[in-house]
């Protein structure tokens, strides 16, 4: 799979910029601010529909447009597809595959697939729950549009319900038929979010437990001498939802004990006008040796263990018949000089490598391919990204 064509229109630095790419390694160049790292991040968009760096679309677009225009060409196994995103600052974003418009944007997840390597990876390790269950969803998605509206879904009844919740608080204060009234509605939510969730948490789990191999094959790559690795899927339901071999039981009874488990502990929720079980509530533990990775592993484990979570991740790809176009945005800096190796190894089969860096010279001596040199101009305080010049291959 490569990416043939890419063109963005008001993304993020870039007003206008259009792209022949190549089934090989091409190298992003320019000074940090340039606009490089926005180029990948357009792919990680459209691959995942979000960005790897903000949560909110609206920054996305450059200041003073109302929208963001992203278009890829796309081909894969003789077969070439191109999808375009309308990004809005305001309202629902669009989607179009080959021209036509499509119902729902999540139709054109699976066109593309994209692994990035970025230095905000560490926050796997390092960082809060909620960047683990981001990465657990992006690998979900790979399943399709039906898991990314299990997903959509699932948020959308959390809010409904979790606003309900504090609604409830006050209703019982006050006594009387309200309260009976919302206490009643509830029982219809809680069906609602254990429908979806246990789909969601059903796919995580069987997820991981098709990575876990994969990233504990690879850390040991990377760090021979060091401890095993290992992931485990922490579910706020409790353990019972995991088979011994690591899959998930059957989702229909995750939604039985999910409705059981929201029922016994409704008051509490009601008290602090939140929901406390689900999906949005478990996390990945990565785990090194026998402790859990965040607070304890060091500067140098914590990169290994990130990087082998995408290394795994492509694997898993490939597993599937998939070869994902592979991004490295500015990683080879962050990294000692072995496992720059070995990921310059790693890289060599990918049909599309694309990287961007500081100067060329920061890329080990095993990276090769086509330079392209990102510039800035800046006109009156109006900063546009721009591409300097297309060299030789390094």
């Amino acid at each position: 799979m490569f990416v043939r064509e890419l063109t963005l229109r008001d993304f993020r630095s870039w007003p206008q910029v259009s792209l022949s790419l190549r089934p090989e390694a091409t190298i992003f160049v320019g000074r940090n601010g340039f606009g490089k790292t926005n180029l990948v991040e357009s792919l990680f968009y459209l691959t995942n529909l979000r960005s790897h760096r903000v949560s909110s679309d609206a920054v996305l677009v450059r200041t003073g447009a109302a929208d963001a225009q992203l278009t890829a060409t796309v081909e894969h196994a003789g077969r070439e597809l191109t999808v375009d995103l309308t990004v809005r600052s305001e309202g629902s974003n669009k989607a179009a595959i080959n021209g036509r418009p499509v119902r729902r944007t999540r139709e054109v997840v699976g066109i593309l697939r994209s692994v990035l390597f970025a230095p905000e990876d560490l926050a796997l390790v390092r960082g809060e729950p909620a960047d683990r269950r981001r990465f657990l969803d992006e690998i979900v998605a790979n399943r399709g549009p039906g898991a990314i509206a299990d997903k959509a879904d699932y948020d959308r009844v959390l809010r409904q319900r979790s606003a309900l919740l504090k609604s409830a608080a006050a209703a019982m204060r006050r006594g009387g038929s309200e309260a009976a009234s919302i206490i009643s509605t509830l029982d219809v939510w809680d069906a609602q979010l254990a429908g979806f969730g246990a789909r969601v948490t059903a796919a995580r789990i069987d997820d991981v437990a098709k990575l876990n191999p994969l990233f504990t094959q690879a850390y040991s790559a990377i760090a021979p001498h060091s401890r095993p690795a290992s992931l485990t899927y922490r579910c706020s339901l409790g353990p019972e939802v995991i088979n011994p071999d690591g899959s998930a039981v059957d989702t229909a009874a995750i939604e039985a004990l999910m409705i059981e488990k929201l029922a016994a502990v409704r008051g509490k929720e009601i008290d602090r006008g939140q929901s406390l079980l689900g999906p949005h509530r478990d996390d990945l533990d990565i785990v090194l040796g026998s402790d859990v990775a965040k607070g304890f592993a060091s500067h140098g484990e914590s990169w290994s263990l990130a990087l082998s979570l995408r290394l795994g991740t492509v694997e898993l790809l490939r597993t599937e018949g998939i070869e994902p176009v592979i991004m490295l945005d500015d990683v080879f800096a962050e990294l000692d000089a072995a496992r720059r190796t070995h990921l310059a190894t790693f890289v060599e089969s990918a049909e599309q490598l694309l990287i961007t860096a500081a100067v060329a010279e920061d890329l080990p001596d095993g990276i090769g391919g086509r330079i392209i040199g990102v510039d800035i101009e800046d006109n009156e305080g109006e900063r546009r990204s721009q591409i300097r010049e297309v060299s030789h291959e390094r």
